[in-house]
């Protein structure tokens, strides 16, 4: 067979097509059903003649996806680009503030949604959409949709209890899943509602009503969770910074006998005639163990001392995901009422993790002033 150009060129455009549609696979609303074609569309205020078929509605769905999903920042005022930058801890650069154009270039450099993330995103409504709900109300769709809540109830557990049986407690009421409709908000009061929008800054309808506030929250918790999503991110690099910076600490405030100890009684082998140089980089290359469960209670509480002189935050943090979330919760009143405004939120973890950081760097002297007490406090009892 004679391999022509029009032949390569056919070739390649079907191999790209093959791999488009691999990679990408094809655009989540091709699956959804046509009264949530129409949902989305009433979102984001897009007329459609009531008559459409399916067809029509989700080609008009494809003409406004990027635009409403991908970047949805194109369609934001000045003073909401202004907020984002403001929620994700950036300043809008000199010049810019009264320019929407230049603060929409400033949000795509931070910007990380993509066609493909959004895709897989919308493929999974429920892996996200519950993440700005407070206990109160993930508690309440539980006990209404009868799913039984885990005890003791700690916000991940029961994140994964509602995500796990979301399409059963759907299919329970004959609703659809893939983009939900008023039902999943039913326990939520107008006041509710309202709350979730004002916390994050985003102006409830005029003229309100509940379907139009439904809406708005609906249109709005994808963003909502992006950005909890980087306020942890932000929050647990800080708190492994500090963490890193306290142990640091507690080791320099240890003799080189007392390094030897501790790794003699952690199996650690070390050369003769270290010298305290290699000592510490030994015992730095080990540090886990003074952070982990077969740390000996002596170790323990003197690193337990060292931690709490950079604050209990950080500790908290530290925890990994379970940990953080209470922590925020702490942070932001999530146990007592709505959640505070991502805002809110992200200054006060900023804080938080600030003043933690703060803490760990001043910990280094601290702990020297007084490495006589904690010195003594390890010697007697190793």
């Amino acid at each position: 067979m004679k391999f022509t150009l029009a032949t390569a060129l056919a070739v390649g455009l079907a191999a790209q097509g093959a791999v488009a549609s691999t990679w990408f696979g094809k655009p989540v609303y091709n699956k959804w059903h046509e009264t949530e074609l129409e949902r989305w569309l009433s979102d984001y205020n897009i007329p459609y003649p009531k008559a459409s078929d399916r067809k029509d509605l989700e080609n008009l769905v494809k003409d406004n996806w990027n635009n409403y999903v991908v970047t949805p920042y194109n369609q934001w005022d000045a003073k909401t680009v202004q907020n984002y930058l403001s929620a994700k801890g950036y300043q809008a650069e000199k010049g810019a503030k009264e320019n929407k154009d230049a603060l929409i270039n400033q949000v795509k450099v931070y910007w990380t949604e993509t066609e493909d993330s959004a895709n897989q995103a919308y493929g999974s409504v429920k892996d996200w959409i519950f993440d700005s709900w407070t206990d109160s109300q993930l508690k309440a769709f539980a006990d209404k949709h009868g799913i039984p809540v885990p005890q003791p109830r700690q916000r991940d557990s029961l994140l994964k209890t509602i995500r796990e049986n979301y399409q059963s407690a759907a299919n329970k009421v004959s609703e659809t899943a893939a983009y939900p409709g008023d039902w999943l908000y039913e326990s939520w009061s107008e006041s509710d509602l309202k709350s979730w929008l004002d916390e994050r800054g985003i102006p409830a309808p005029q003229p309100s009503s509940r379907d139009k506030l439904i809406a708005s929250v609906r249109r709005n918790s994808r963003l909502a969770s992006l950005n909890m999503q980087s306020a942890y991110a932000s929050a647990s690099s800080s708190a492994q910074n500090a963490k890193q910076s306290l142990s640091d600490a507690l080791l320099n405030s240890w003799s080189d006998s007392q390094i030897k100890e501790w790794a003699d009684k952690n199996g650690i082998n070390v050369p003769q005639g270290s010298k305290r140089n290699e000592l510490l980089a030994l015992a730095r290359k080990h540090r886990a163990s003074l952070m982990g469960d077969n740390v000996s209670g002596t170790v323990s509480s003197a690193y337990g001392a060292a931690t709490s002189r950079a604050g209990n935050e950080y500790s908290t943090a530290a925890n990994g995901f379970a940990g953080y979330t209470n922590w925020m919760k702490q942070v932001i009143g999530l146990q007592t009422g709505p959640a505070a405004s991502f805002s809110s939120a992200t200054r006060a973890a900023s804080a938080s993790a600030s003043s933690a950081s703060k803490s760990a760097a001043s910990a280094y002297s601290q702990a020297t002033n007084s490495a006589a007490s904690v010195t003594s406090s390890v010697k007697q009892e190793l």
